[in-house]
């Protein structure tokens, strides 16, 4: 009896030390300095409407960095490279317009679809976002935080 009760202790040790390591760690500083990192807001008639999100280096960034994604307003986008040292992500949002059938026999209303909700990888407050790169071939996770939002020109 001893035996499974040591067995079945050491089974969950096991399971709650695999679950720890899942865990992403953000990095308190990130290996090159960023001197601005900014949003813009933008609209293109009815059907389109997206945020560009900026990330400009005082220096052009190092060759064993490279930027992957950000997580920004429930959303994630891959970073593309503008110029040596300004980098930008996408992130556009639809508006799709579905009809829904309103009754009061709710049996008319059975081809409505149920909104789908994304629950995002991060608990993020509006004006942060987390910066996905790989250093030297290792993933790590970065918190920009106090982003601003500058309009257009």
């Amino acid at each position: 009896m001893k035996r499974y009760k040591s067995i079945g202790a050491l089974f969950i040790t096991a399971i709650s030390l695999t679950f720890c390591a899942t865990k992403q760690e953000l990095q308190t500083e990130f290996p090159q300095e960023i001197q601005s990192a900014f949003y813009q807001k933008m609209q293109n008639g009815n059907e389109n409407s997206g945020t560009h999100f900026y990330i400009e280096f005082k220096k052009p960034l190092a060759t064993n960095i490279k930027l992957e994604k950000i997580y920004f307003h429930n959303q994630e986008s891959p970073v593309e490279k503008i110029t040596k040292n300004t980098f930008v992500a996408h992130f556009y949002q639809r508006n799709k317009k579905e009809d829904l059938i309103l009754d009061s026999n709710p049996a008319k209303e059975y081809g409505n679809k149920a909104p789908v909700i994304q629950k995002s990888k991060f608990d993020l407050k509006p004006n942060e976002a987390i910066l996905k790169y790989k250093k030297d071939n290792k993933t790590q996770f970065f918190k920009i935080t106090n982003l601003i939002e500058k309009p257009l020109r």
